[in-house]
């Protein structure tokens, strides 16, 4: 049993794990799975999320799916859109894409968009704690918000913020 939860910014993984139950299913998911209780029973968080970030958290009881989302976190895309503000560098979007050096820290390219004018997206492999946050400072803008909303090919959706929903058979990461 695999179980995709819609975490609000600054929940940290027990308080995230234990508001899992029937009644934070999101309504639009109500259908087909019935929540039981062995549903909930030895979830484990499969990886975890940026600092101070909002988004898709995956808690699931497969062995298979915890291997692959640990095992091969470094092939696994992740998506992340991230509230700026300031005023970007001259060809700022370039070098984020390019990759760039902070601190004297090489960091590694990204595939980074606008989404709108204070959203960028970024979609990255194995981001390591904090590294969206020095992205945006290498560039002049300061972080507002961060979100995931996918791991792979898994996309949290329409999920409202503290809800979840199941994975479906159709989806991989």
């Amino acid at each position: 049993m695999t179980i995709l939860l819609n975490v609000p910014a600054g929940q940290d993984l027990d308080s995230a794990m234990q508001s899992i139950g029937a009644d934070s299913l999101s309504e639009e998911h109500r259908y087909g799975k019935r929540p039981l209780r062995g549903h909930f029973l030895r979830l484990t968080a499969s990886n975890d999320l940026q600092p101070n970030a909002s988004g898709l958290l995956v808690f699931t009881q497969d062995w298979k799916v915890l291997r692959k989302l640990t095992a091969d976190a470094a092939k696994i895309e992740q998506e992340y859109v991230v509230e700026v503000e300031g005023e970007m560098i001259d060809h700022g979007l370039n070098r984020l894409n390019h990759g760039l050096t902070y601190k004297g820290r090489e960091l590694p390219p990204v595939k980074a968009s606008w989404q709108n004018e204070n959203r960028l997206r970024f979609a990255m492999k194995n981001p390591q704690p904090g590294v969206i946050a020095l992205f945006c400072q290498a560039v002049g803008l300061n972080v507002v918000a961060i979100r995931r909303i996918r791991v792979g090919g898994v996309s949290i959706g329409k999920v409202p913020l503290g809800q979840w929903r199941y994975l479906s058979a159709k989806e991989k990461f």
